[in-house]
């Protein structure tokens, strides 16, 4: 029998959301009550990548069979002193200690209900915690922040392995750069890196850019190609954006990673490929699955390993330590970063991430005083009220259309609900209703352009045009 008065009795069955105080480990002990699963236990050290995922999914550390629990259900993550708890958007809701929660901070003796579900939270007993890692940087992917930190143990040992891979993670955290680091520190690092990204090919042609195609395979094909595949022979291919691939094609996926043969468009013969396969998403590709957009086989069959970058707001100290980076890279002296700048840029949050503080960097370094003042967000303000007088920089600043009146508009959650749909494709209407009104709104607001609609939407400039374009296709099915 496990004796309750001593959380480590059974060590391989206790799960535990550890915290670090020094060297000493704190454990949050997690345990099933109620509920199918009930006796189930897990257990995740302080120093372990990521979050610690709950729900049915076999992406999930601790994974339940109770049918009304989400596939990704709530996240767990030590933060100082506490278990931070995450709903991440469930069926179900979240409740703690019966009070329904989007996030909460938990210190031991709570109940977490999911579904029905029900989850102990009890605090360990201190032991000494495992030395985190001093580097700050695995391959050419930089963070010396503890989140950061807790992931280089496991892309060293993902990189040594010869396994598919799934990384996860918003716009401009990295994923691509994460994946080229995997590659380079393999034992595959003489091969080819190929990237193949599914949002910059046109779906008709995703399948011979992929696998090849023969000569007059289709019109317009006078020769033979090569697909990505082949040409990632001995290396290591990346597919990007994985979850932005036609259903269609995902089958034909599926196949090749399980047999390691392509068959080109058109051809009959099927040839040999020795590729490692690394994919990327900014998508949550378990509600893809749960909504039938995405293979449930193929998932599994990708996730064999599994890394979530986390964005740059969560990476404490990072900022300075890459905006030095990209500071040099472009030909500045990194100690020369003004402290006021550097301040500024620390209390951004960069919904854009990585890639937003390398373009903020390169903005200051190409403009220098004439640069806007302050965060990105500062270029984001709405104008000032009239008869108050514009500040200096208001000279450099793109014009803005003039407003004009805006009818009002049906309340699409009630035409939503009145169609009685599921759960599932009842919110992903809404998500489209809302992207298309945003994506209109934010054009009309910078006159059409693109980058400066971008930039006010706080995404990249190529997500940006995906989500334009996908606005347009359902645009063009409507009518």
């Amino acid at each position: 029998m496990h004796d309750a008065d001593d959380p480590f009795s059974d060590s391989t069955t206790i799960a535990t959301a550890a915290m670090v105080v020094g060297r000493l480990s704190y454990p949050f002990v997690l345990s099933v009550l109620e509920g199918r699963d009930a006796g189930a236990r897990h257990t995740v050290q302080a120093e372990d990548p990521g979050r610690l995922l709950v729900g049915k999914s076999g992406a999930c550390a601790l994974c339940l069979t109770d049918p009304s629990v989400s596939r990704r259900h709530i996240a767990l993550e030590v933060v100082a002193a506490q278990l931070r708890l995450t709903d991440l958007s469930s069926t179900n809701g979240t409740r703690v200690d019966g009070i329904r929660v989007g996030e909460a901070f938990l210190e031991g003796g709570e109940t977490i209900r999911i579904g029905s579900t029900a989850i102990a939270v009890t605090r360990g007993r201190p032991t000494r915690g495992a030395t985190l890692t001093e580097a700050t940087q695995f391959g050419t992917t930089m963070g010396g922040s503890m989140a950061m930190k807790r992931l280089y143990p496991l892309c060293e040992r993902i990189a040594a392995a010869n396994l598919p891979v799934v990384i996860e993670g918003e716009t401009g955290t990295g994923k691509e750069q994460l994946a080229e680091s995997i590659h380079q520190c393999s034992p595959r690092g003489h091969g080819p890196f190929v990237v193949f990204d599914c949002t910059s090919v046109a779906p008709t042609l995703i399948e011979s850019e992929l696998f090849g195609h023969e000569r007059g395979a289709f019109t317009g094909s006078v020769g033979t190609h090569r697909g990505v595949f082949e040409q990632a022979q001995g290396g290591t291919l990346l597919i990007d954006e994985i979850g932005d691939m036609p259903l269609e094609l995902q089958s034909r996926l599926l196949r090749v990673i399980e047999r390691y043969q392509v068959r080109r468009v058109g051809g009959n013969k099927p040839i040999d490929v020795d590729v490692r396969v690394i994919a990327a998403t900014r998508r949550d590709l378990d509600r893809m699955v749960q909504l039938g957009r995405f293979r449930d086989d193929l998932f599994h069959r990708l996730a064999v390993a599994r890394i979530e970058l986390p964005p740059l707001r969560k990476r404490e100290g990072d900022v300075p330590l890459l905006a030095g980076r990209f500071w040099a890279e472009q030909g500045g002296d990194p100690d020369r970063i003004p402290a006021d700048l550097l301040r500024e840029w620390e209390d951004y949050n960069w919904p854009g991430n990585v890639r937003e503080l390398r373009n903020a960097v390169i903005r200051r370094l190409a403009l220098g005083d004439l640069a806007p003042s302050g965060p990105p967000s500062a270029s984001r303000m709405p104008p000032p009220p009239s008869g108050v007088p514009p500040g200096p920089d208001a000279a450099l600043a793109p014009p803005r259309p003039r407003a004009t009146s805006v009818a009002p508009v049906r309340d699409p959650i009630a035409a939503v609900l009145s169609e009685e749909l599921p759960l599932g494709e009842a919110r992903q209407k809404v998500v489209d209703e809302l992207e298309r009104r945003y994506v209109q709104h934010v054009l009309d607001v910078n006159g059409g352009n693109v980058t400066r609609a971008a930039a006010a939407a706080g995404v990249a400039r190529r997500y940006f045009h995906r989500l334009k374009a996908k606005v347009l296709r359902q645009a063009d099915r409507e009518d």
